[in-house]
């Protein structure tokens, strides 16, 4: 048995404003976090990320706007971070 403890400054929420970078199951979306619900994330001035170059230097290696708001569902996002550039 694990023992859950809620933080209160943590999740998605606590982005909202900034930007993120989502790692889903096949795609890198990354852009400004400006809606989170129930199932989706709603992300401003969006980019698809098609390769990212080196993680730790630099910004994305090749990295294409996305039209308008783009929404990701949270079912997809297997991980997710600030945005490094």
């Amino acid at each position: 048995m694990q023992r859950i403890i809620e933080v209160k400054d943590g999740g998605l929420q606590s982005m909202l404003g900034k930007k993120i970078t989502l790692f889903c199951m096949i795609y890198i979306y990354t852009g400004k976090l400006i809606g989170v619900s129930e199932d989706h994330v709603e992300l401003e001035s969006p980019l698809l990320v098609y390769e990212t170059g080196e993680l730790a230097v630099g910004c994305w290696e090749d990295a294409q706007k996305l039209p308008g708001v783009h929404r990701v569902m949270r079912a997809a996002i297997e991980s997710w971070g600030p945005a490094k550039c």
